[in-house]
């Protein structure tokens, strides 16, 4: 049985032109005041002045203090791509000016969620958009919001009432992943399926959803063919195409062929910051997900994305869509030409340039060398180049005995150098270590 639902947890009485009721701090003299009276109860009155202009207040701020050195963190040259545990991509200079600036002024969440995602839609051809906590918090909220749509429940009955409500998720048993919790974490549970016929089979009275992994290397049903049977039950299709940019007509292709949620990570191709993403779709649908959203207290409500995350999400895509592929692509090719032109004279080896099929779609340097000429494993390269200074970080396919992920061939004797998220004259520098490393093991 449900439980009894005796307010609407989405309503806010600090809705953006709506009443902004706070008890005894309704003006803002008042508001001032009590601020002082707390302040001097801590302690700092004599430390804070409430009257201080903006320039006063600024001159107080620290600028541009480097915790990294202050902390003891070792920076690295990422030659590796956009992995999570790296720190994924560097946003470029507008996108890190638009965070800034936004860091300063405290505006209403929900006036800006609405903007953005308007302006998200407008931009990337879409019914409506969302920025997220992430590729996987937008899984999550995908999730969220289609459960809602099939049970027509409460953001609160998401996700202990669900199991007792329609719960099931379809998707084909290649693309089973290790993002699968993210869904799972609605009250969700998933029906895998391997053939057509099975699929067609799978569809019931429980159905909320499916779910199709858009860099999966396994998996017999294409996407149109999982979109064609999924909307003859009228039931929506999600796509996980997290890392699935470049190239950048894939921010609308996969709505445009009929995906009602598609969900992209916003800190790797995009150059957005690390801890947005995006989600795109139908209007009903990215609705229910809003809902579930923060600071609604749905199972997002721990997913909150900031205000300069937002607008960081926003001038990335601003920046990207001023881009152009084949701009990006020569780019990422002189770089690595630029690291195979310094490694000439190491015997035996071989450079190739190869771009993954879908995932992290961009130019990769690939190494291979006779290790009976070159006595040293690729595996070893790596760490070679971790442990220096400036500490290098090669891709992880390298040397790797199960082979390559997302499209990389990876290999025991093949050295992988991600080259995209490469700031200027870091490929000489990567160049500079392979060569000693790689020389050195030559002579011994």
């Amino acid at each position: 049985m449900l439980r009894p639902q005796l307010r609407d947890p989405t309503r806010r009485v600090f809705e953006c032109h709506g009443t902004f009721t706070m008890s005894k701090l309704n003006r803002r003299r008042d508001f001032i005041a009590n601020v002082k009276n707390v302040i001097a109860v801590g302690g700092l009155a004599s430390q804070v002045n409430l009257n201080a202009g903006p320039a006063e207040v600024a001159s107080h701020a620290a600028v541009g203090e480097d915790y990294y050195d202050k902390l003891g963190v070792a920076k690295i040259i990422n030659a590796a791509g956009t992995y999570t545990a790296m720190t994924a991509s560097i946003m470029p200079p507008s996108v890190q000016a638009a965070v800034a600036a936004a860091a300063k002024h405290p505006v209403h969440l929900a006036e800006l969620q609405k903007n953005a995602g308007e302006y998200l839609a407008k931009k990337l051809r879409c019914e409506a958009a969302m920025v997220t906590a992430g590729a996987s918090s937008g899984l999550t909220l995908a999730a969220a919001a289609c459960v809602m749509v099939a049970n027509n429940c409460s953001i609160l009955d998401i996700p202990t009432e669900i199991p007792k409500m329609k719960d099931e998720v379809i998707i084909q048993k290649g693309h089973r992943y290790g993002y699968d919790q993210a869904v799972r974490c609605c009250g969700t549970r998933f029906i895998e399926v391997t053939t057509m016929d099975e699929y067609k089979a799978a569809f019931n009275s429980k159905t909320v959803a499916t779910l199709f992994f858009n860099a999966a290397e396994k998996g017999e049903i294409s996407r149109e063919d999982w979109i064609k049977v999924a909307h003859e039950h009228n039931i929506p299709c999600m796509n996980d195409a997290a890392a699935d940019m470049p190239p950048i007509a894939n921010l609308w292709n996969y709505t445009a062929m009929g995906f009602d949620l598609v969900i992209f990570s916003g800190g790797k191709g995009i150059r957005g910051p690390q801890n947005a993403g995006l989600l795109l779709g139908k209007k009903e649908l990215i609705a229910a997900a809003t809902k579930n959203n923060n600071p609604f207290d749905g199972v997002g409500r721990g997913m909150k994305v900031a205000k300069e995350q937002i607008v960081g999400m926003l001038a990335a895509v601003d920046w990207l869509l001023s881009q152009t592929d084949e701009g990006m692509d020569a780019e990422f090719r002189k770089r690595a030409n630029r690291i195979s032109a310094q490694l000439k004279t190491i015997p035996t080896l071989k450079a190739e340039i190869m771009t993954p099929p879908l995932a992290n779609h961009v130019p990769h340097l690939l190494l291979t060398y006779d290790q009976a000429k070159v006595k040293i494993a690729p595996r070893d390269v790596m760490l070679e180049l971790r442990k220096g200074t400036p500490s290098i970080e090669l891709n992880p396919s390298t040397g790797s005995r199960r082979g390559g992920s997302a499209g990389l061939p990876g290999g025991v004797n093949t050295v992988v150098v991600g080259v995209w998220m490469l700031q200027p004259g870091e490929d000489l520098i990567v160049a500079k270590r392979l060569r000693e490393v790689l020389s050195k093991a030559a002579k011994a």
